[in-house]
């Protein structure tokens, strides 16, 4: 953990233990449960809480607040702007990543002499599934393999010809932790002539990004993992210069110009990533959005991403100490958040694991333990514990 900790210097200061303390209050499930499946589902905090009892409170006392609710919508692309480092006009609001990722294949189209996505074995099953549904349209899909669950870079090189429009990856693996070097492979698309879409469910919240450093073209991510959120929306950026030139296919009236001209028999992009807005928003997911995205951005990624190495450096060790094996990559910097070990009948064990009031998140073979900022070292402790005599039965 020393070298850990070493090596983490650069980032933001630490979250100090009264911090932990202070936060833990702001997620009541806190008080009698070890909530560890923040990889799948977050805790509701009392601010998301509160921000979902305005939403209800504004049907019950005005029936309809469209000005009211366009602004918490709008509040929600700032918060998820901010934490990227976008321009709020470079946010879309979808209902998904099946759906952030339908419009990109629908607004690219496939082009003489670039009609290939490259992508990998070790996406989100939505993701691949989402590319191969536009096989039909013209696309030629390529999954690379992963390699003890992480990719190689060289694999992206051999891959990427002259027919490669799109490359699509995820930036952590949902399945084994293991952390894409975005920057890297951005150079390398862009030096190839093509585009990289990210899928950041897994990242955002605990990995800083930067879509301009990072060079990013397309990024989504839903928020009711590490962002505090709930299910029913997600966030699509497209960058800047590249969002005007776009015509999604997956549309609607909110992406249009103007959304309440009602002109049924004209099509009229809104400007900038607006245009990859679709129907009427998910209003109340929204109002979560901003509320979840907001305490993000105020204890800062930085410091989260600082927390959460420390946290896998120990959660690492005692798993190992147990004698569990560690899915992915050894080194935390390496890592996203989730702590990936292989047990047979997961699914099971997870179950058996909340019976005692410990949420722990199962995919595959893999049983995920992931901390959040506001995760203790002993919230850890008493997981594996109960893990290692749940696999003994």
């Amino acid at each position: 953990m020393t070298e850990v900790r070493e090596k983490t210097q650069s980032l933001s200061a630490a979250i100090t233990p009264q911090e932990v303390s202070r936060w833990r209050d702001e997620f009541p499930i806190l008080r009698n449960k070890i909530h560890l499946g923040n990889c799948s589902q977050s805790p509701i905090s009392r601010r998301t809480k509160l921000a979902m009892d305005e939403y209800i409170g504004s049907l019950a006392n005005h029936g309809m607040d469209w000005p009211g609710w366009m602004s918490r919508v709008q509040q929600a692309k700032a918060q998820f702007a901010r934490l990227i480092n976008a321009d709020v006009g470079e946010i879309a609001v979808t209902m998904s990543v099946s759906d952030a990722t339908a419009a990109v294949a629908g607004a690219l189209m496939p082009k003489t002499g670039r009609s290939k996505v490259v992508t990998t074995a070790m996406e989100f099953p939505t993701v691949g599934q989402v590319w191969l549904a536009n096989v039909q349209y013209g696309w030629d899909v390529e999954f690379l393999p992963e390699h003890n669950g992480c990719l190689q870079m060289e694999d992206f090189s051999q891959a990427l010809k002259g027919d490669t429009a799109l490359v699509s990856v995820t930036h952590v693996s949902y399945q084994t932790g293991a952390l894409t070097d975005i920057a890297a492979l951005a150079q390398l698309v862009h030096d190839r002539g093509a585009l990289l879409y990210v899928d950041a469910y897994q990242s955002l919240g605990t990995v800083p990004v930067d879509v301009k450093r990072d060079g990013i073209d397309f990024l989504s991510s839903g928020t009711l993992k590490y962002l505090l959120g709930i299910p029913g929306i997600a966030f699509l950026y497209v960058k800047g210069s590249l969002a005007d030139s776009l015509s999604p296919g997956m549309t609607g009236w909110f992406g249009q110009r103007d959304p309440f001209a009602m002109e049924t028999t004209r099509l009229d992009y809104a400007p900038e990533t607006r245009r990859f807005d679709t129907g009427t928003p998910p209003v109340m997911a929204a109002y979560v959005a901003a509320a979840g995205l907001g305490i993000i951005n105020e204890v800062g990624v930085e410091r989260i991403r600082r927390r959460l190495l420390d946290l896998a450096a120990f959660g690492m060790e005692e798993a190992m100490r147990r004698g569990f094996k560690v899915l992915g990559p050894r080194d935390p910097l390496h890592r996203g958040a989730s702590l990936p070990l292989q047990v047979e009948d997961a699914h099971s064990a997870e179950a058996e694991l909340f019976r005692q009031g410990i949420i722990a998140s199962a995919r595959g073979p893999a049983l995920r333990l992931a901390p959040h900022f506001f995760s203790t070292e002993e919230d850890i402790v008493v997981a594996l514990n109960a893990l290692a005599e749940v696999v003994k039965k």
